[in-house]
């Protein structure tokens, strides 16, 4: 089912979302990878705010590339998202509604999904010049000293995905592989 939602994200658009429906995100979404959540896990097991208020809000696993000329940003695709999975039920329980990023999650990540109410969306890796062209605007907001890895507040419209595990823990990647195996 196509699904058009805003960001952030309200806790009836997150509960109505199912596995493998795909979704097109219009509003605020935050990029961060794997230095950058390190960077925000130590300072709040220090006890110090995080630049970014995770309460509602989607962070996207990725790193863009430069952009050209007149555009907003680069190539835009997802990164691995069991990179972050270490640190992912905090941010969770810290108020974190979504995810986008590819790749299976841990247990611990997709239990941490249904007990906090949350959603894993996957981006179509290899697609970034494509999904480049949803990011209507780019900024560094935290750890520019990062490159790439710093923390970005990107405006999106219609920004393509998939929801792979929905709030309920139904997990695409483990449904489709049932739905079309063959057997002989």
């Amino acid at each position: 089912m196509n699904r058009y939602i805003k960001a952030p994200l309200i806790e009836k658009d997150v509960q109505d979302l199912r596995s493998g429906d795909y979704v097109y995100i219009t509003g605020t979404i935050y990029t961060a990878r794997d230095a950058a959540h390190k960077r925000m896990y130590e300072a709040l097991q220090n006890g110090e705010k995080i630049p970014i208020e995770l309460k509602n809000n989607i962070i996207y696993y990725m790193g863009p590339s430069p952009a050209r000329e007149g555009k907003a940003i680069g190539s835009a695709g997802p990164t691995t998202a069991s990179r972050m999975d270490k640190y992912t039920p905090l941010l969770l329980d810290l108020g974190l509604k979504g995810m986008i990023g590819k790749g299976k999650r841990m247990d611990i990540v997709q239990s941490s999904l249904v007990k906090n109410k949350a959603v894993y969306f996957a981006a179509v890796g290899g697609a970034g010049a494509l999904l480049s062209k949803c990011i209507l605007t780019s900024e560094v907001i935290a750890y520019d000293d990062l490159g790439t890895e710093a923390i970005r507040k990107l405006e999106v419209e219609n920004f393509p995905v998939i929801v792979v595990i929905d709030s309920k823990g139904n997990n695409l990647y483990e449904t489709a592989i049932k739905d079309y195996r063959v057997e002989y």
